[in-house]
């Protein structure tokens, strides 16, 4: 056949890169909706949850359990159930139905009864929900801190751009694990030079996360995951009760953490049991609240490229985000994997969540280049911070970002630097030469910076953390070396850790470490006007990007 030019040209776009799938429900490849997926139902006998979507308690797996016992509000769970999923669709978007009225039915549903609510809407509806069941009255947002060197004086400087960008939580990895204590404190200290209050955490395996929270190194945590067939649990050793138990290790030591989960998961590793990848999903959520968890990160997060293969993937990861609201759980709404070659496709995955406005827009908008993302690469990174401002600007949306200077930027960059030299110095660690601090500070990302002796550093973190250094000695150091407001800001962290306060749902802190959650701040939006207003600061801060022409100028 002869071929048709524009077909040929439209087979070289970049969409054309990606990988589709049919949907094939035996397997659960299908986003939601499956054949297989149970009926909702209830059955409560002398307060007890005795059968649950079509399964018989003595038949009941883990997570059935778990989830009867613990994430379902039983006395009203009969009359909420045998209300019709329509009805209960059209409250979620009603506004004149309260946030507090839809949550009176929606704690109560059952997974399949929460899954079959959300699939009556459209995305539009959906992003309808979503402004209206947000915990938080304000949006924000949080980025990946990473590169693939490990180098702390890069992650200082970036944290310390990234906070006056606005972010309010900063998460980094490592690529060697050992060198973990150092990427978690340049973080630390990076992210409270740049601007006072700034969550972190650093993203390992639980036990080492768990063991630098307690050391002082981070704030929070949320690589705490969860799974919705008890196959996939069980290959990570892991079941929900130790899960809680784990959640909370975490809260009683004055970190702040959520649990992470998303659609398709359990098809990546080969146990959906037939079910559908928002089902599934439903049942992740609701362990999470049954382990008294504050949030989740979800929306498909890393797997996201299984959804986003099938019909309707995209919508179910907004719909996914939806129930973690319906459940009052702060949700963190990912936005955060790339998975497309498309610019086009990659935006119209993060509208349903910037436009809406979450509790955290992305949970790992990269703030470096994409090359250096040690989270296997973001949907959103350091290239793109004019797209995201002009986006904002555009729309008039609150997005959590704002533009700033490069004078600015410099500046917050070469000061973080400078701050994690002087403590490095203070404490008896490794060299950080004054040529580091000049390429950190006007670097693009990685491949800018000097390479620093990786023996050398690994071996001072070990005897770092055997001479049992903690966040304490970071604020002794930082103020022996000159940099007592720093000091002070990671000081106010710590004394935050003793608080609690922060440990409350979709908690954020402001400059002043004035606490902003779902209990003080909550979001009371209920039409138009209300909820959470841009304050004429905040559209000022939003609208003057510095290329923009001025009437003064002309």
């Amino acid at each position: 056949m002869k071929r048709s030019k524009r077909f040929e040209k439209l087979e070289q776009r970049p969409i054309n890169l990606d990988g589709f799938s049919y949907e094939w429900e035996e397997v659960g490849l299908i986003a939601m909706e499956s054949k297989f997926d149970p009926k909702p139902s209830i059955k409560v006998e002398n307060g007890v949850i005795v059968e649950m979507d079509g399964i018989k308690r003595e038949d009941f797996d883990s997570l059935h359990k778990f989830i009867a016992d613990y994430g379902i509000k039983v006395e009203n769970a009969e009359k909420a159930m045998a209300m019709d999923s329509l009805e209960i669709a059209r409250k979620v978007v009603d506004i004149n139905v309260s946030r507090d009225d839809v949550l009176a039915i929606t704690l109560c549903l059952t997974p399949a009864k929460l899954t079959e609510v959300v699939g009556k809407l459209t995305i539009v509806e959906i992003m309808m929900g979503m402004t209206k069941m947000r915990a938080r009255l304000m949006p924000a947002n949080q980025c990946h801190v990473t590169n693939v060197k490990d180098n702390p004086i890069q992650i200082a400087a970036d944290a310390a751009e990234a906070a006056i960008r606005g972010f309010a939580e900063m998460e980094t990895t490592v690529g060697i694990a050992r060198y973990a204590p150092f990427n978690a404190m340049a973080l630390f200290v990076g992210s409270q030079a740049g601007r006072a209050g700034i969550m972190t955490q650093c993203a390992l395996e639980e036990a080492t996360e768990l063991q630098l929270g307690m050391r002082g190194f981070t704030t929070y945590a949320e690589t705490i995951s969860v799974y919705g067939t008890e196959p996939v649990f069980m290959d990570g050793d892991d079941t929900p009760y130790s899960k809680a138990f784990l959640a909370s290790c975490y809260a009683s030591r004055g970190l702040k953490m959520r649990f992470t989960s998303g659609t398709g998961s359990e098809v990546q590793m080969g146990y959906a049991e037939g079910k559908s990848m928002l089902y599934l999903e439903a049942r992740c959520l609701a362990v999470t609240k049954g382990a008294g968890v504050q949030g989740t990160q979800n929306g498909s997060v890393s797997c996201v490229g299984v959804p986003a293969g099938v019909p309707g993937g995209i919508r179910a990861i907004a719909a996914e985000n939806l129930i973690a609201m319906l459940l009052d759980l702060e949700s963190t709404t990912s936005n955060d994997q790339t998975f497309t070659h498309s610019d086009l496709r990659r935006v119209a995955r993060s509208v349903p969540q910037l436009f809406s406005g979450t509790d955290y827009i992305c949970s790992g908008y990269s703030a470096t280049p994409n090359y250096d993302n040690m989270f296997a690469g973001s949907n959103w990174d350091a290239d793109d911070y004019d797209d995201w401002n002009i986006i904002q600007r555009d729309m008039k949306i609150d997005g959590g970002l704002q533009p700033v200077s490069e004078e600015a930027v410099v500046a917050a960059r070469n000061k973080a630097a400078r701050a994690l030299q002087g403590m490095f110095r203070e404490l008896g660690l490794p060299e950080i030469t004054d040529a580091e601090v000049e390429a950190a500070t006007y670097a693009h990302g990685s491949q800018d910076m000097p390479d620093r002796n990786v023996n050398e550093d690994l071996k001072a973190i070990e005897d770092m953390m055997a001479r049992k250094v903690t966040g304490v000695d970071f604020v002794k150091a930082l103020d022996r070396a000159g940099f007592a407001d720093v000091a002070q800001n990671v000081y106010g962290m710590l004394r935050q850790k003793v608080c609690g306060d922060f440990l409350h749902t979709a908690s954020i802190f402001d400059e002043n470490f004035n606490v902003f959650s779902a209990v003080n701040a909550p979001n009371t939006y209920h039409g138009p006007m209300t909820g959470y207003q841009l304050s004429e600061e905040r559209w000022n801060q939003i609208k003057n990007i510095p290329n923009a022409i001025r009437p003064e100028d002309i």
